[in-house]
């Protein structure tokens, strides 16, 4: 038992979530072309940034031009450059392809050996989803990359996995 009373039982470590946020604050100023950051809470990868001259009122602003990383969307958001910028955690990780369900839910193996059944077949770019499913069909050995953010993971890419592997 503890100072406070408390057990160690009372607390629940099972899940293995940190509590960790999806992003991280940035000041806009160090922002650059091909990072990422958050525009109306989609994670974007930043196309372009022009920064204007100080005004009146003290601040130079920041005019951010980004594509959202998972649709494709453009967006644009204008920031003073000493504030406070949200940039989301990216990560890309490559998945050996095992299998496709009817419902197009993708069957995912790590290096590890790990197996993930998350992930659906995606929408974005245009008819990507079916090329992945067609190569798939004809018996290629398919990797794919998964990219993920801000709790969401979508397949950005696939390559035919290299013989002798």
């Amino acid at each position: 038992m503890a100072e406070d009373g408390k057990t160690v039982d009372d607390y629940d470590f099972s899940t293995g979530d940190a509590g960790s946020s999806h992003v991280f604050n940035s000041e806009a100023g160090q922002i650059r072309v091909g990072g990422y950051m958050c525009i109306k809470d989609h994670p974007c990868k930043v196309s372009s940034v022009s920064t204007s001259k100080t005004g009146k009122h003290g601040h130079a602003k920041c005019n951010f031009t980004a594509i959202d990383i998972f649709t494709g969307k453009k967006y644009e958001d204008i920031i003073p450059s000493t504030h406070t910028a949200h940039v989301p955690f990216v990560v890309r990780k490559e998945y050996t392809l095992m299998d496709i369900s009817t419902d197009n839910f993708c069957s995912l193996m790590d290096e590890e050996g790990n197996v993930r059944e998350d992930v659906t077949l995606p929408d974005y770019p245009d008819n990507f989803g079916r090329e992945i499913k067609s190569a798939f069909e004809e018996g290629k050995s398919l990797v794919v990359s998964v990219l993920s953010a801000m709790g969401h993971d979508q397949i950005i890419a696939m390559k035919e996995e290299a013989e002798g592997k």
